[in-house]
């Protein structure tokens, strides 16, 4: 193999493995739970082990930057020069629970190898898309004394609470963070094909409830003369979609942009073979939805689901009440291009549009609101990664849409006008169960992944 640059750098971090690893378990002992204000003291000690860390290895400004909630992991390497881009790295330092506890098979915050898979909470999600990063930062500087293009960190440290903090953030920050690129570093993919997010769907909540009498009231008595709210709530339930699952609350879709013919056929061609994989993973279950469209394109288009309903009695046997509350909470996902804000007042008229006299109906907005995302999924960028993909794995990327909604990317794309790309790291299974596992051959393949890809990444942005 001839010597060069990269060749350097992808021996590098191989011939530094085990040394690399030992620091990442010190990283995975920190027990950085965002959702939880018991760990407080832990993510903000995980925060400054990061900045101790950028800092050794010669990154500027490094600081763990306050904000309403907990901070954000920032430092920046710009002495690649004017000429060059600068690309925003990001990634997550949280972490979920550990409970149950008992399911796991080893201390969840004590990382353990066995069969070449590590355990440990946030092993994948996503401290090893943090430290895997910072292991291909060390490999190229250690090798070629510079990183190929401008770089600034931005890890975050409240993605499991919903990152309700970073909105704000960003927007004060626009001059800080401006850039030419941002790469996703959460999650990864599974063996064997490298999988690509370029799509994720916005999302909305809400709360709604009903009241009627003041308290419970005997059905004998109250039967027939009060309204009982938890009929109201099932009348607004029932009002949300027709029988094929259109949802018929006004302007609903307003906004959304649809997939292209070129996306529905390919995925009306890998339909089957998607819908087999889920049900290995998650068990059988029937298809629903909306006629002329299919699987994958249902799950990237506005839904609404009602998530809970409460109300009445729920023991054994029967109890013979009018209650005197009902309620139910629901989310709304959102295609790219729709307004989460418009789209919550359109719910929220919807249903005070059943308002009346005889029960009185609240509905409470949830606080975040997050946008859908439209990511790169052709052109110079996308070559680059395809190529670095093939180099590491051995195999093209499958470029998907997720279903799912992933705030922050949206958050960027809203305030930055930045183009994304994803490159993950944590390759592995259980990302918030017990027994989360990073496959740590995987791992080296995304390092090396990643060495070919920033490699190229100047050329390809300029190109």
């Amino acid at each position: 193999m001839t010597d060069t640059p990269l060749t350097q750098s992808l021996e590098y971090a191989r011939a530094n493995q085990a040394r690399l690893l030992e620091k990442f378990y010190e990283f995975l002992r920190i027990p950085s739970v965002s959702t939880d204000a018991a760990y407080q003291p832990d993510v903000h000690r995980a925060a400054e082990w990061l900045v101790a860390e950028l800092e050794r290895l010669g990154f500027d400004e490094c600081a763990a930057l306050p904000t309403d909630g907990h901070p954000v992991v920032y430092g920046e390497w710009l002495k690649a020069g004017d000429d060059q881009p600068t690309v925003i790295i990001y990634a997550h330092y949280d972490v979920q629970p550990p409970d149950p506890l008992a399911l796991w098979q080893t201390p969840p915050f004590e990382p353990e190898l066995r069969d070449g898979k590590l355990y440990a909470r946030g092993a994948i999600d996503d401290k090893a898309g943090v430290w895997g990063n910072l292991i291909v930062f060390e490999a190229l500087l250690q090798t070629t004394g510079a990183l190929p293009f401008n770089v600034k960190v931005f890890f975050e440290g409240e993605e499991e609470s919903g990152s309700p903090s970073m909105a704000p953030f960003i927007t004060a920050n626009r001059e800080r963070l401006a850039a030419d690129l941002l790469i996703i570093s959460d999650g990864g993919c599974l063996p064997p094909t490298p999988e690509i997010i370029y799509s994720a769907r916005g999302i909305i909540s809400a709360e709604v409830t009903v009241t009627g009498p003041e308290h419970d009231f005997h059905s004998g008595l109250g039967g027939g003369v009060l309204h009982n709210p938890v009929h109201m709530v099932a009348k607004i339930i029932a009002s949300f979609h027709d029988d094929n699952g259109h949802i018929r609350i006004p302007g609903a879709y307003d906004g959304s942009i649809p997939m292209t013919e070129a996306e529905r056929q390919k995925f009306a061609a890998t339909e089957d073979r998607t819908i087999q994989m889920i049900k290995q993973s998650l068990g059988d279950f029937r298809v629903w939805g909306e006629p002329g469209f299919g699987f994958m394109e249902r799950s990237a288009r506005t839904s609404l689901d009602v998530n809970g309903v409460y109300g009445g009695y729920q023991g054994d046997g029967v109890k013979t009440i009018i209650p005197a509350k009902a309620g139910f909470k629901v989310t709304m996902r959102l295609a790219p291009g729709q307004d989460p804000h418009d789209i919550a007042r359109k719910l929220e008229a919807h249903v005070m549009g059943f308002a009346c006299d005889t029960v009185d109906i609240a509905v409470k907005i949830g606080k975040q609101a997050g946008w859908g995302v439209l990511m790169l999924q052709d052109g110079p960028i996308i070559d680059a990664l395809d190529r670095a993909y093939q180099a590491g794995w051995g195999q093209a990327i499958d470029f998907t849409r997720t279903g799912g909604s992933i705030p922050i990317m949206g958050m960027f794309q809203r305030e930055l006008n930045l183009p994304i790309t994803v490159m993950g790291f944590g390759s592995g299974a259980l990302a918030h169960a017990p027994n989360e596992h990073l496959l740590l051959d995987y791992f080296q393949r995304n390092i090396d992944t990643a060495i070919h890809f920033y490699h190229a990444l100047p050329q390809a942005i300029s190109g």
